[in-house]
């Protein structure tokens, strides 16, 4: 019994070490806010995109667009209703999300970018800097063994 529980033990150990690291953490948050992300647009697309578009269309309400398909197997049960409105919403809201999501990629890779290319100019100065204090340095020794020489 002492085997389990020392077993346990380690478990919980490694559980709270992976549990704490930063990505799951960030995972975390990432989950919540795309959740909350999703929820906004979806309200978007229901409530603002598309009443517009069914008061063009004759006030239809895109929720209520169904086709009703008569239940062959079971005569005495409701029809069988498929709801395309609300797919034609969940579409749009689809891709409303795929261009958010690309924009902000595209976004932080050109961050990216930028930061990446920063990097590599200020490697590249202090690379610079680095070869003239070598040589200043050089200079240096050679007066500094020259005054040697002549005392």
């Amino acid at each position: 019994m002492a085997g389990v529980g020392r077993c346990c033990g380690n478990f919980c150990k490694e559980f709270k070490q992976f549990a704490l690291r930063g990505n799951v953490i960030d995972l975390a948050i990432g989950i919540i806010i795309g959740t909350a992300f999703t929820a906004v647009v979806q309200s978007f697309v229901d409530d603002i995109i598309t009443p517009p578009f069914g008061l063009i269309l004759g006030g239809v309400d895109f929720v209520n667009l169904t086709a009703k398909m008569k239940n062959f197997v079971y005569k005495d049960q409701p029809p069988v209703v498929i709801r395309y409105g609300k797919f034609i919403q969940t579409l749009i809201s689809l891709f409303i999300m795929a261009f958010a999501l690309f924009f902000l990629i595209t976004s932080v890779n050109k961050l990216h970018q930028l930061s990446l290319r920063k990097k590599q100019t200020e490697e590249t100065i202090q690379l610079e800097t680095s070869d003239e204090v070598k040589i200043l340095c050089e200079i240096r020794d050679l007066l500094a063994k020259q005054s040697a020489s002549e005392k």
